[in-house]
């Protein structure tokens, strides 16, 4: 295996963690090989590995740009 050379982090909601964390040891794999067959699959796909659809509950993905970062930036700030 290669030896790593960055890290990637991200905020996310606890139960979302939680729960993920549970299948992903179903699966017999930890969230960081989780993560590293996603970036993997991003590079295989050139783009996200599955469709993309607008529903009214995750609507807020598709903010623009500058909506989503000043959100993300609020987070640090605190």
């Amino acid at each position: 295996m290669a030896l790593k050379e960055t890290y990637v982090r991200a905020r996310v909601d606890d139960r979302l963690k939680r729960e993920s964390e549970q299948i992903f040891d179903a699966l017999g794999l930890t969230t960081t090989e989780a993560i590293r067959i996603f970036l993997h699959q991003v590079r295989i796909h050139r783009g996200m590995p599955f469709d993309l659809r607008l529903k009214e509950d995750n609507a807020d993905i598709l903010l623009p740009v500058a909506t989503r970062q000043a959100a993300l930036d609020s987070l640090y700030d605190e």
